[in-house]
């Protein structure tokens, strides 16, 4: 068995490359890729383009939540259909809707750890696969039939068989659904609009400038560079982000129908994020890693943090996660360029722009003395975010580093903000800077 060497610890932490496939909206049917599909798809290119060897990687990473049974763990699955040497570590995390920024930040603790020098991290999912399950009595039934083995047997078994038993549960629905307090998702983002009093038309009109900001950016080109075609068996190619509306409207939305309160909500499918199909694959590598393979950088991982708070109140996560950051670098909102907040529900946004601004909640539940201030909407999710191109949940968080990297460099600017909400009640954090290396060797010299 090959041996690893030990890594030099400390250092700074480069995010070196990234790519994504398109996000594609799911149809209600099974679509066309599988979570690893997706992942060797963005992962195939990217590392194709880098000037080391695949066999330079210390391990592959990766974030997903619903993985078929055939790719249970669905990192080592990618790895080995990259090529990676079987020896090469894989694995997989799991922290719902953060599991790719969960890879990411795995990755950079190895690194600074000195356990690795090169990793590959990202998350994929494939949501439309999402599995249908029996139920307990269907799994007991076919345990007593399997256990039938005369024909009198088996035909008093088969008498019990009843339509109840027939009934499926939908692992997507029980997935997106908090067990301990009895909520969906959905049902905590209502729970936020009550609690900072976010009118529908309030969601509604946030929905549709996320449709024509990522409108907009497709029509720029802006997520060209980022974004790697994929093809399915029949050829058919899939080129950009599909469950964009940039024909959306307020008045349109307002059609709609409440969702997960019908008679008193304000959530609907239209200011919620999609269902969707997309993976996100980064490249993090160490200081020793960058200086050898001459490696050119996209930016370099600050600080990272994970917060816990009532399920209830689970949208409020990145306000949790994003306020220690901030007090660690000894930074305020406006040292911030640019902020990738991801859009679970559109009212989940707005609930912990409106967190950040109110007294007793910055006092009450984030310990802190006064308000942190409010986040320009300008510098926030500035090309959509998961109202308008989804949120495939082992993906979003890589996602969100990834362009918000990309932004950065786009409008040459050096501080970023990445967050997260977690089904569960908790939230994630991740600080990116566009410091390059040989900016840090400057402030070194």
């Amino acid at each position: 068995m090959a041996t690893r060497k030990k890594k030099k610890a400390g250092g700074a932490v480069y995010v070196v490359d990234g790519s994504r496939t398109p996000f594609l909206k799911a149809k209600g049917a099974p679509g066309s890729f599988l979570a690893s599909d997706l992942a060797v798809a963005a992962a195939r290119p990217l590392l194709a383009r880098q000037p080391f060897e695949i066999s330079e990687l210390d391990e592959v990473i990766l974030g997903c939540v619903m993985p078929t049974p055939d790719e249970v763990n669905v990192a080592r699955i990618v790895a080995l259909r990259l090529g990676c040497d079987k020896h090469l570590p894989a694995w997989t995390v799991q922290r719902n809707c953060a599991s790719g920024l969960q890879a990411i930040d795995c990755a950079f603790q190895n690194i600074k750890s000195g356990r690795s020098d090169l990793v590959l991290a990202g998350g994929a999912e494939s949501m439309s696969h999402a599995p249908v399950l029996l139920n307990d009595r269907m799994v007991t039934w076919l345990g007593e039939w399997a256990g039938a083995k005369k024909f009198g047997q088996k035909m008093k078994v088969l008498g019990k068989l009843r339509g109840g038993h027939l009934k499926p549960i939908i692992g997507l629905l029980r997935g997106l659904s908090d067990p301990v307090i009895g909520l969906s998702m959905g049902q905590t983002a209502e729970n936020l609009a009550y609690r900072f009093g976010i009118s529908r038309e309030t969601m509604d009109a946030f929905a549709v400038d996320s449709h024509k900001r990522l409108a907009a950016a497709q029509e720029a080109g802006y997520l060209d560079e980022e974004i790697e075609a994929v093809y399915d068996s029949r050829g058919k190619s899939y080129q950009q982000d599909d469950g964009v509306r940039g024909d959306s409207s307020v008045e349109k939305l307002a059609k709609l129908r409440p969702v997960f309160d019908r008679k008193f909500g304000k959530v609907t499918a239209g200011n919620s994020a999609q269902v969707t199909d997309g993976a996100a694959m980064l490249i993090l590598a160490s200081e020793h890693a960058v200086e050898k393979y001459d490696l050119k950088v996209m930016g370099r991982i600050v600080d990272s943090e994970w917060a816990g708070l009532d399920p209830a109140q689970m949208g409020l996560g990145p306000a949790h996660a994003m306020a220690p950051i901030l007090k660690r670098q000894k930074m305020t909102i406006d040292d911030v360029d640019y902020w990738e907040v991801n859009e679970a529900f559109a009212t989940q946004v707005l609930a912990c722009v409106e967190a950040w601004q109110d007294e007793d909640y910055c006092k009450d539940e984030l310990g802190l003395k006064a308000p942190l201030g409010k986040i320009d909407r300008a510098r926030l999710n500035v090309d959509g975010g998961g109202v308008s191109l989804g949120h495939p949940v082992g993906a979003s968080g890589a996602r969100i580093v990834l362009h918000l990297l990309n932004v950065l460099q786009r409008n040459d600017a050096q501080h970023g903000m990445a967050s997260l909400c977690i089904g569960g009640g908790q939230g994630g954090a991740m600080m990116v800077t566009r410091e390059t290396h040989a900016d840090a060797d400057r402030d070194r010299g």
